[in-house]
């Protein structure tokens, strides 16, 4: 069966498709609220045929609302979108099919509604904005390299910290507080995994990947590596702590939501609920993980100060000494609490652009 070319094109609260198919006959149509089926015999491109076509939409229409009409030189549908809203694409899979095509005369965006002067404009003054366009099909760009990894990097993260969280919620729930002294012999080495992978998001935004700060990403990312390796790992006796435990399970749950959320955002997909997540949870367990960092931290100076581990004592060849005890004190009097209010204002600022508009626009799927 032979697939006609169908054009297509939306605004707030409509879809129309012209199907390029003169002389109809026997024009058979199953609409659905998301699926739509065509067969008919007519003249399309390859001539007098039986041609047909099946779309499975982005969202739910009313079929009970469209209607379709057949004239000479085309067929004519008018879908009634069930929730008003615009739509990324027409289909609900992200490869466009190669016979659908955008009908640039009807043709409406979110950015160029009502708005012919602008489309003409644009189309008048920038003739290879027309190319683009046709290429790019409005919702169908090819998924380059950079938002492929992105999506694999952030899902196999998800994936590492929500496998830490469930044997941790696993464990707990099966032999109580005992766990928690067991808690890095168990969970430790996927987790010290996962955060050497999270190094790379240092390496994001200085190749262009995403938009963050290269600054920022290092805080983050290097304080927890501080932490878990030099704190933690290094420090047997520290590693038997309930505070780990606690330590743990805030890391997991901030990362649980955060590596979602970065994936729809990849993905163009809008899900409020983990949206307003992202940008608040981070309200009670930023605090809570800077206070067993710091806990792990103060009572790892006398263990430091017995092993002199990560210390250059005097006399050597360099006549340089660094006392890493007296580091990690520097840290807790001077740095600690200007480091959570840096991490906790750059929150508020980036929680205040996410939710603090009162202009957001509600979109159904």
């Amino acid at each position: 069966m032979l697939t006609p070319f169908v054009y297509w094109a939306q605004t707030e609260s409509q879809i129309t498709l012209k199907v390029d198919l003169t002389d109809v006959k026997d024009l058979n149509v199953n609409l659905k609220e998301t699926t739509l089926q065509v067969t008919a015999y007519g003249q399309g491109a390859r001539g007098l045929n039986n041609y047909s076509f099946d779309l499975n939409l982005h969202s739910s229409i009313d079929p009970n609302e469209s209607n379709y009409k057949v004239i000479d030189r085309e067929v004519d549908f008018i879908l009634k979108k069930k929730y008003n809203g615009w739509w990324p694409r027409l289909t609900s899979q992200p490869q466009k099919p190669s016979w659908l095509k955008v009908d640039f005369d009807k043709w409406k965006s979110e950015d160029m509604d009502d708005n012919e002067d602008e489309k003409r404009d644009i189309l008048n003054d920038y003739p290879n904005m027309y190319d683009k366009l046709h290429k790019e099909e409005f919702g169908y760009r090819k998924e380059d390299f950079k938002k492929v990894y992105l999506v694999i990097y952030n899902l196999f993260q998800f994936v590492g910290f929500i496998y830490v969280f469930i044997v941790m919620g696993i464990r707990y729930s099966r032999d109580g507080p005992d766990f928690m002294k067991e808690t890095f012999d168990t969970v430790g080495n996927p987790l010290k995994f996962v955060q050497v992978l999270q190094l790379l998001e240092v390496m994001h935004p200085m190749f262009g990947y995403t938009k963050g700060s290269v600054l920022v990403s290092l805080w983050q990312t290097g304080g927890r590596a501080f932490v878990l390796f030099c704190m933690i790992d290094a420090e047997p006796r520290m590693q038997t702590k309930p505070v780990v435990f606690y330590l743990f399970v805030i890391w997991s749950m901030v990362e649980i939501v955060r590596y979602p959320y970065y994936i729809t955002q990849l993905l163009n997909i809008k899900i409020p609920l983990l949206t307003w997540l992202r940008y608040t949870i981070w309200i009670p367990l930023y605090p809570l993980g800077f206070l067993c960092e710091g806990i792990i931290m103060l009572r790892n100076i006398p263990y430091f100060e017995e092993t002199q581990r990560f210390t250059i004592s005097l006399p050597n060849s360099y006549n340089f000494a660094f006392h890493f005890s007296s580091v990690i004190r520097l840290y807790l009097l001077f740095l600690f609490l200007p480091a959570l209010y840096m991490v906790m204002s750059h929150m508020a600022k980036l929680r205040s652009i996410k939710l603090g508009k009162s202009n957001i626009k509600k979109k159904y799927n």
